[in-house]
């Protein structure tokens, strides 16, 4: 399962978002609408189908527990999960601290990545949008192996 888009959100007093209903038909289909929410290494969450993050945490578990490293990012994609079952409005509670390491308040949007969705706060989705055409548009112009990708 892979998801795409762009969703613009609102968190409610409650600190809930609603899942478009788009993308909730396809967390019913593949996972049951059990979704872990977690952070990202930017000031972002990440909003996983449950199967999909359970590999990730088998992956992290596989790596060497004494690494400096390892640990850092057992502590940002594990200490920050949360497991959730969509209700049936499709909303989700993020966490206090998911909150506040995203700075969500009010308005966020959810893009699909591929086999998980990131979540950023609106103002922060905004800039960097701005870099990423900035780098793409200097990748196209300076990178040989992506002198023939077309948009």
């Amino acid at each position: 399962m892979r998801f795409y888009g762009t969703f613009f959100l609102s968190l409610d007093a409650k600190g809930r978002i609603a899942i478009p209903a788009t993308e909730r038909a396809k967390l019913e289909e593949f996972c049951c609408s059990r979704i872990v929410v977690t952070a990202d290494l930017g000031d972002r969450l990440l909003v996983y189908p449950e199967p999909y993050f359970d590999e990730l945490a088998d992956r992290l578990n596989q790596l060497p527990s004494l690494k400096p490293t390892t640990e850092a990012l057992q502590r940002t994609l594990l200490g920050y999960a949360s497991h959730a079952k969509l209700d049936a409005q499709g909303r989700v509670l993020l966490t206090p601290a998911q909150r506040t390491l995203a700075g969500l308040e009010k308005d966020a949007v959810l893009i699909g990545v591929g086999n998980r969705y990131q979540l950023w706060r609106k103002d922060a989705w905004a800039e960097q949008q701005r870099r990423d055409r900035e780098i793409a548009a200097a990748a196209l112009a300076e990178e040989p192996e992506l002198s023939d990708f077309r948009l």
